[in-house]
């Protein structure tokens, strides 16, 4: 399950990471409300603490970050768009 702490200092963050649109993602993320329903790297459980977390990320522009993202609503739709070298590591807390 992918458990994520938004820092604010990219240096702290274990990954980098741009909103985009949606044609231009890695990755479709759908924001869950409990831990219970977050599962593997597209399904985001928001954590408060950062000991919580299995990854911390910083929101920055597409030239900066390391992986895409974009929102989306449902889970069925939420997943990786093509293949990229984080797979896994958001939810494994490996990034």
């Amino acid at each position: 399950m992918a458990r994520i702490y938004q820092t604010n200092n990219m240096g702290e963050a274990d990954v980098r990471i741009a909103i985009v649109q949606r044609g231009n993602a890695d990755l479709l993320v759908q924001r869950v409300a409990s831990r219970g329903l977050a599962h593997g790297d597209a399904q985001w459980c928001i954590t408060r603490e950062r000991q919580d977390a299995t990854a911390s990320v910083y929101f920055t522009s597409p030239g900066f970050a390391q992986l895409t993202i974009c929102f989306v609503e449902h889970a069925s739709e939420a997943g990786w768009t093509r293949p990229h070298r984080l797979k896994g590591c958001l939810s494994q807390g490996r990034a």
